[in-house]
């Protein structure tokens, strides 16, 4: 484990590089403890990173993981996606028992409490491996109000061409199709492809999905905590009206996001929630 040299040289977005065996390592920013690459020991880059993001304050990066909380997309009176993923997250430590990992925090403020008017401290563990990443939010309420949140990992993975990308383990979930307006449908297919826009949040989703591609390592997504996926591609149409994601770039990527959407979670004074996102090569 080692901190790495930075390639964005601005304060808080000079990321924490952790290392594990032979190429194995992931870049973690402090601006929104997103991690922004992950890399197999075979030195393959396995996360999307728009050539065009933004790494200023107040934007959102475009790729890597970007944490969502405590409310997901529109889906409240917050600004979309929540506050999280701008927020500068404080680091905690790169030493623990699991070994290869980094931590950070975040609690509420000011600028939070003008927002949203709960207390709240954030927890986020990245720990790497050889061939997989394990990513976990947890979040404490240590105020004396109930307080209800929804969350994602928005995560983005780098595919070479999305046409030949095929998804398995969604068959028989419900799911709310987004770029359809948020009408509900039942995943008939055992394959998902995708083909133009796909936005949907497939509910109590817990269990492993496969990402495979032709000629590739398959890539597997489990979660723990978090009840509900995000799949999730602009398609050529609408990636042309984001600023921050280079031509053609929706064609190498795919997010495939942990989520508590359905049912969100609802802390009591002094309980904690975490969730998982387990990603693994095979």
């Amino acid at each position: 484990m080692a901190v790495g040299e930075s390639k964005m040289e601005n304060g808080n977005f000079e990321p924490v590089v952790l290392r594990a065996g032979g190429e194995a390592a992931v870049e973690v920013c402090p601006y929104g403890a997103q991690v922004t690459s992950w890399r197999t020991q075979d030195g393959q880059e396995r996360l999307f990173l728009s050539r065009t993001a933004e790494f200023r304050a107040g934007a959102a990066i475009r790729g890597g993981v970007p944490i969502i909380f405590p409310q997901f997309a529109g889906l409240g009176a917050l600004p979309k996606h929540g506050f999280a993923r701008i927020a500068s997250w404080q680091l905690i430590d790169t030493d623990n028992e699991a070994g290869n990992s980094v931590r950070f925090r975040l609690t509420d403020t000011a600028a939070t409490q003008m927002q949203w008017q709960n207390r709240f401290v954030a927890e986020y563990l990245i720990t790497l491996g050889l061939d997989a990443l394990r990513l976990r939010l947890s979040v404490h309420n240590p105020g004396d109000v109930a307080f209800g949140f929804t969350a994602a990992l928005h995560t983005y993975l780098y595919v070479s061409d999305i046409s030949h990308v095929s998804v398995s383990g969604l068959q028989g979930l419900q799911y709310s199709d987004s770029a359809a307006g948020g009408v509900e449908r039942v995943e008939s297919n055992d394959l998902l492809r995708i083909a133009g826009e796909v936005d949907r949040i497939y509910f109590d989703s817990r269990r492993s999905i496969s990402v495979m591609q032709p000629e590739q390592h398959t890539l597997l997504c489990s979660i723990e905590g978090f009840t509900d996926t995000v799949i999730w591609n602009p398609g050529p149409e609408k990636a042309a009206t984001l600023g921050d994601l280079e031509p053609d770039g929706y064609r190498h990527m795919l997010c495939v996001e942990a989520a508590a959407i359905g049912r969100p979670i609802v802390l009591q004074p002094g309980s904690s929630w975490t969730g998982v996102q387990h990603l693994q090569v095979v």
